[in-house]
């Protein structure tokens, strides 16, 4: 135990924001972390006024019992998909690798800690909706005193055996991948392919026992929840733990944590150097000739450097391709199944006119595709080599450009395909799918310079893990969160004056007020220092 508390120690010291603001001299630096804690408050708030809401919905329908179930069920989720997102970068390829297995540590150990490590840093986000749904909970239900504290202490068990699952899936990508010469690039496959089928997994389900038995689960909540609780056993002990005092199924979920936790890292630790040095190393060819060199302007240069950055990281790849990917098969699905019956799937049969929801085709797409910006977090990615562009001979406008066109690059081909696929499965007449089309690129350029705005204003180069800035960046955080509230907000608007106006003269509008705030983006993001 001590061996671990020395290394989580140092690892949560290195990475501290509060002891950066205790020790940094640097002004701008400090009102940085002050302005990214303010931001994480933010979204904070956002997820306990969420989870209090499921509360007082499940309160109103008289349905409280089955808030422990709901609440074991959202943290294991989120616990699940961000370790799985983020296992990669934490467990595997990170920068620190090398001083860490120098230490006199077993593998094991320092791999255990690196899951501690994670596993502290995002217990927060799992504890605030713990306590959110113990205050709706206990408002309705009126527990005894005993059951407040057995919640909180079981809160603190239940991400583990979720995040202990999705860093074993990692490890199993990494290992299958390190068998390979593109080690990063099979590992980025595979990790794509178990996102898409998280995704689609509700339909799978449904193709396997058909529409009237999966009609049948989801017709009543307490019947859905029962069921969850029946196949995700650490959820149903949970609510028995805190409903009933059941201290037996108290004792499994906490021993079968501990027990997995164990044995995970035990697996784990026979591989972890040998995974870790394929995934570090590069594949030569061997054939290699010296071809005639292409001339290339300095921004387009700075964009394909951006696109090996890209691909050369699973995690960055992964978080920032997986709404293009989305999006891309969003518009294959609605080519394939036709308009009709996706209405008819998100309507559940209600009647509805398809014409009316055609404005908001382009905003639809863009909620995929401008989901997360590589200008959120690229100048951030530079790390400690940052002073290495400051040192050539080249503008900062110049670097901001070339970002902001491998952006454009990335997501625009994107926006196009999706939005011109929804388009003729919508049947919607020529001018307006260029209307359309030319909004999802005003779209995209509004994305990539809001990015590049955020990116650069609350730039870190100090981090020790990518993951700190493509996942928890300041940056990353106040791109996102704006801009997906905004982007469901302007589908619901697009739809309701769409039944007001005529589509053209409304799409029109949207392109310049698009464009506008592009514009005016763009030559804030050039002008910051």
């Amino acid at each position: 135990m001590k061996k671990y508390s020395i290394l989580l120690k140092t690892m949560l010291l290195s990475s501290s924001l509060g002891n950066i603001r205790r020790h940094t001299y640097d002004r701008k630096k400090k009102r940085k972390i002050i302005g990214s804690r303010i931001g994480l408050t933010l979204l904070c708030a956002m997820l306990i006024a969420y989870s209090i809401l499921i509360c007082v919905g499940f309160g109103k329908i008289g349905m409280t019992g089955a808030v422990p179930v709901m609440c074991a069920l959202v943290i294991s989720s989120l616990a699940f998909v961000f370790t799985f997102l983020k296992s990669n970068g934490y467990l595997f390829n990170f920068k620190e690798y090398d001083m860490l297995m120098a230490l006199p540590f077993k593998t094991r150990t320092v791999a255990a800690c690196k899951f501690l490590y994670m596993y502290i840093k995002s217990l927060p986000w799992y504890l605030s909706i713990s306590a959110a749904m113990l205050a709706g909970y206990a408002y309705y239900a009126r527990p005894p005193f005993y059951t407040y504290i057995i919640w909180i202490i079981l809160s603190l068990i239940l991400p583990v055996i979720p995040m202990l699952a999705a860093s074993f899936i990692g490890f199993l990508i990494a290992k299958i991948s390190s068998g390979f010469k593109k080690t990063n690039l099979i590992q980025t496959i595979f990790t794509f392919v178990i996102i898409v089928l998280s995704f689609s997994l509700r339909y799978i389900i449904e193709a396997l026992i058909g529409d009237d038995k999966i009609e049948a689960v989801l017709s009543g909540i307490s019947m859905m929840t029962g069921r969850a609780s029946g196949i995700y056993f650490p959820a149903g002990w949970f609510a028995a733990a805190v409903t009933r005092t059941d201290i037996p199924k108290m004792l499994a979920l906490t021993g079968l944590s501990f027990a997995l936790f164990a044995a995970v890292f035990y697996i784990v630790g026979n591989s972890y150097r040998q995974i870790n040095s394929a995934i570090r190393s590069h594949a030569a060819s061997k054939n290699y000739r010296m071809r005639r060199q292409k001339k290339s302007s300095v921004v387009n240069a700075i964009a394909f450097k951006e696109f090996k950055r890209l691909t050369g990281s699973t995690v960055y790849m992964t978080n920032a391709a997986v709404g293009e990917l989305l999006a891309a098969l969003l518009g294959i699905i609605t080519l394939v199944l036709g308009f009709d019956r996706i209405i008819a799937i998100i309507t559940q049969g209600a009647p509805i006119d398809p014409a009316i929801l055609q404005p908001a085709i382009p905003f639809v797409v863009y909620f995929f595709v401008g989901m997360v910006a590589t200008t959120a977090c690229s100048p951030s990615l530079e790390g400690k080599n940052y002073w290495i562009l400051q040192s050539l001979p080249i503008e900062k406008k110049t670097i901001r450009q070339g970002k902001m066109l491998f952006n454009m690059y990335l997501t625009v081909p994107f926006m196009l395909f999706a939005v011109l696929c929804m388009c003729l499965s919508f049947k919607v007449p020529l001018l307006n799918t260029v209307l359309y089309l030319i909004l999802g690129v005003a779209l995209c350029a509004f994305s990539t310079a809001w990015g590049c705005v955020c990116g650069v204003w609350h730039m870190r180069t100090d981090w020790e893990n990518e993951v700190e800035v493509i996942k928890q960046g300041a940056a990353v955080v106040i791109y996102m969160l704006p801009n997906m509230l905004a982007a469901m907000g302007l589908v619901v608007l697009m739809v309701w004056l769409g039944t007001k106006m005529d589509h053209t003269l409304l799409t029109v509008i949207a392109i310049g007020i698009a464009g506008l705030l592009a514009g005016v983006c763009y030559k804030i993001a050039i002008r910051l220092r």
